[in-house]
């Protein structure tokens, strides 16, 4: 081969083709003891050594893009929190009936005053205290029924009998003609059952049975260091669904206000009698002995409530007065212990003073 016919671009791989052969073998030594190395560091070090000494220059390694740190908005005059930023909790969010059975009463969640506290309608709520009793009278009231017994029946009504109170109410509408008032409908019945009186038959000797329409509305005003939480205007119609001598009945229509005051809450109701005519009358002097108002306050700590209910005529001079103690037992089940004085305890009883004692159970939330 004559050299004067090879390009001249080829005469420096030429020359090198030697070194190259002779480096070959002991370049593929190197490679195997680099392999052979266990740590992975020393290893790679390894490499790079025998890439640096055949020219070769090591590939960087890549390069994450950086990312922009996440940055907390702060509002003029709000604190600035540390890192993770957990979600605010939605205030409006619903309420988990079960877990606010533990909670403190508050008239908002009574009376679902707030987006937090609603449960939409027709659903069943609390409404009058639930409970049963087991009851002392001072003076049974027999007149009323003595017309009714034979002329040989020696039975008398027992000053012992169980008094129970049921009930519930349940929103019918919601924001009534996009207003903030909601319509309720509520039920409560009141009975006393002469359940030891065997002589005279365990009778149930007198039920009240009072369903109610009312229009809710809450408030937000602050009355001599409490706060205004609603306004209510219901009807009301209250009877024992007897016949004869033995019926009473009456129908109002009231405005009622609720106030709190941190562990304190105190209602004001006033009413106004719708009259009857004169025969279909059966209590025409009932507001002589109920009067024309009421009032009802509780005060809650450490799980105990203290209640009270005043009604009085200042025309006639007739009261009732109505206290309870109700205290932990178990979930929303609480011991009762009740007390009334007055007249009114019951609608047969509403022109007769009558004085109890008794002690049971309440359901509470």
């Amino acid at each position: 081969m004559h050299l004067k016919k090879i390009p001249a671009a080829l005469l420096p791989l030429l020359f090198a083709l030697p070194a190259a052969a002779q480096q070959a073998p002991q370049l593929s030594q190197q490679l195997g003891e680099c392999a052979q190395l266990n740590d992975t560091t020393q290893r790679l070090a390894c490499f790079d050594r025998l890439a640096a000494a055949s020219g070769v220059t090591p590939a960087a390694p890549p390069v994450a893009p950086a990312t922009a740190p996440a940055v907390a908005t702060i509002t003029p005059g709000q604190q600035p929190r540390a890192f993770p930023i957990k979600p605010e909790p939605d205030p409006a969010a619903s309420v988990d009936p079960l877990v606010e059975v533990a909670s403190e009463y508050t008239m908002a969640s009574h009376w679902e005053l707030d987006d937090r506290h609603r449960r939409g309608i027709f659903v069943f709520r609390p409404h009058n205290p639930n409970y049963l009793i087991g009851a002392r009278t001072y003076r049974p009231n027999e007149a009323p029924y003595e017309p009714f017994r034979a002329a040989d029946f020696t039975g008398k009504l027992s000053h012992a009998e169980l008094q129970f109170q049921v009930g519930f109410k349940k929103k019918a509408v919601e924001d009534a003609s996009l207003l903030p008032v909601d319509v309720w409908f509520g039920y409560t019945q009141n009975s006393f059952w002469q359940a030891g009186n065997r002589e005279a038959s365990s009778p149930f000797r007198e039920t009240n049975y009072q369903p109610e329409v009312m229009l809710v509305t809450p408030l937000n005003f602050s009355v001599l260091g409490a706060n205004l939480k609603f306004l209510n205007l219901g009807f009301n119609h209250q009877s024992n669904g007897q016949s004869s001598t033995l019926s009473r009945s009456w129908n109002r229509i009231y405005a009622q206000v609720g106030l709190e005051r941190g562990r304190f809450a105190m209602t004001a109701k006033v009413w106004k009698r719708i009259n009857e005519s004169l025969e279909d009358d059966n209590n025409p002097d009932i507001v002589d002995y109920l009067g024309r108002g009421e009032l009802a306050g509780t005060y809650r700590v450490d799980g105990h409530e203290f209640s009270a209910l005043l009604r009085h005529n200042f025309h006639t001079n007739k009261s009732a007065t109505q206290l309870g103690w109700a205290f932990p037992l178990a979930g929303p089940l609480k011991g009762y212990v009740h007390w009334f004085s007055g007249y009114g305890q019951s609608l047969i009883d509403y022109n007769y003073f009558q004085r109890t004692i008794g002690a049971g159970v309440v359901v509470q939330y």
